[in-house]
């Protein structure tokens, strides 16, 4: 009986936050909606102020069963229609019709409205329906902008070939309602829980070394690529637990975070949480060195030169290598010369089951952005995967995890 249930109502206990804009294919929204709603999802409509001239919003109201959104506040009691609270609220923030400009204005950071403004606030996953004619959708920058968007982890439902409201053919027309509906069932399906019961741990960010009460050592490791691997696999069903260096990122949905500052304290953290651990993924960056004495005040300027000295600091990976036995341990290295002879030995030195290489000389890889480009080396060959998001990067490796569990 539950397993017919789940199969008729894929979104049952679902909150979508769908947004419209200003298309004519906004007509596709009303189906759109209905096919939602009859797969057990909660639906809110958020729309622009341009959307209200192809679809009315007694339309959306009927058929979401929800007041419709389009202003910051009601004009005429002054109740305030909160962006973050919207944010807060959906488990996928779906956009459909996206025109040209919204996703031009997603892009760049624009809030003009509430559903831009919602867009930046969303903690869920974001899916965009392009709609526009086929010249605009060719068009160099709507396709940057795209690339962009996906770079930052916004899944995109590719537009269909056909029939244009314009009357030419091409691509550019909105994907059929049944079709964003599947889209984002598949993305929330909760049967893709492949790795429910199992305890990981992530370790990500940078470690900092005091020098003095002001000053210290560290690196420029954002955390991102850990932090989007975290959130993959707890999306998965895995009870994860993210050892992190200082960062300014948000905690992943269902991720226990453990806050460390240098890397003797990532280490008795990172190693307390392995001992109930069924693998660990080490792609923090660790301080290698740290100064052997910390001043109590701060060290004055003098004449002549200051020498610190470094001790080494204590290697987790190949601590946990160690202690590993049948556990998984994945490893990263970041590299900037002879990147695959470095990264085969520490495989085999530090005991990885594989381990993720990344090179600084790579266009668009290292560190603070959104993409990454990285191969997969284990002990029976490299993978090079292309250019990617950090979030598609989370799931190649989450992918692979999923696969050493399954062996």
């Amino acid at each position: 009986m539950a397993s017919a249930q789940a199969a008729s109502a894929p979104l049952a206990g679902r909150r979508i936050l769908l947004g419209i804009t200003g298309s004519i294919a906004a007509y596709k929204a009303a189906m759109l909606c209905r096919l939602l709603k009859t797969a057990g999802a909660e639906v809110r409509v958020v729309m622009t102020p341009l959307a209200k001239q192809f679809i009315t919003p007694l339309t959306m109201a009927t058929l979401s069963k929800n007041p419709i959104l389009v202003e910051f506040f009601n004009p005429e009691n002054g109740a305030w229609n909160s962006h973050v609270s919207l944010g807060e609220w959906a488990d996928c923030y779906l956009i459909a019709p996206a025109t040209a400009n919204t996703l031009a204005k997603m892009a760049t950071g624009v809030a003009d409205n509430l559903l831009l403004t919602t867009y930046l606030s969303a903690r869920c996953p974001v899916v965009v329906a392009p709609a526009m004619d086929l010249d605009m959708y060719a068009h160099p920058a709507t396709q940057q902008n795209l690339r962009t968007l996906a770079g930052r982890g916004v899944r995109i439902v590719e537009p269909a070939e056909g029939e244009l409201a314009s009357g030419l053919t091409g691509k550019g027309r909105m994907a059929e309602p049944a079709e964003i509906a599947g889209f984002v069932a598949d993305l929330l399906d909760e049967k893709k829980k492949t790795l429910a019961g199992k305890r990981l741990i992530v370790t990500a960010g940078a470690t900092i070394e005091a020098i003095d009460p002001v000053r210290f050592i560290s690196n420029h490791s954002s955390g991102k690529m850990g932090y989007a691997i975290a959130g993959e696999l707890a999306a998965r069903g895995a009870s994860v637990t993210l050892v992190s260096g200082r960062t300014a990122l948000p905690v992943p949905p269902g991720v226990d975070r453990v806050d460390v500052l240098s890397a003797d304290d990532m280490y008795e953290a990172t190693v307390k949480a392995f001992d109930e651990a069924d693998g660990a993924v080490m792609c923090a960056a660790v301080a290698d060195y740290t100064p052997e004495t910390v001043s109590d005040t701060k060290l004055k300027k003098g004449d002549g030169e200051l020498f610190i000295r470094l001790r080494r600091t204590c290697d987790i990976a190949a601590e946990l290598g160690k202690r590993k036995g049948n556990r998984l341990l994945v490893g990263f290295a970041l590299e900037t010369n002879d990147e695959e002879a470095h990264a085969q030995s520490k495989l085999e030195k530090k005991n990885f089951d594989f381990i993720v290489l990344n090179s600084l000389r790579d266009a668009g890889a290292g560190f603070r952005g959104d993409t990454n480009k990285v191969t997969l080396i284990d002990r029976s060959g490299r993978e090079e995967l292309p250019l990617m998001s950090k979030r598609e990067v989370a799931a190649r490796i989450a992918d692979r995890i999923e696969h050493l569990f399954t062996r």
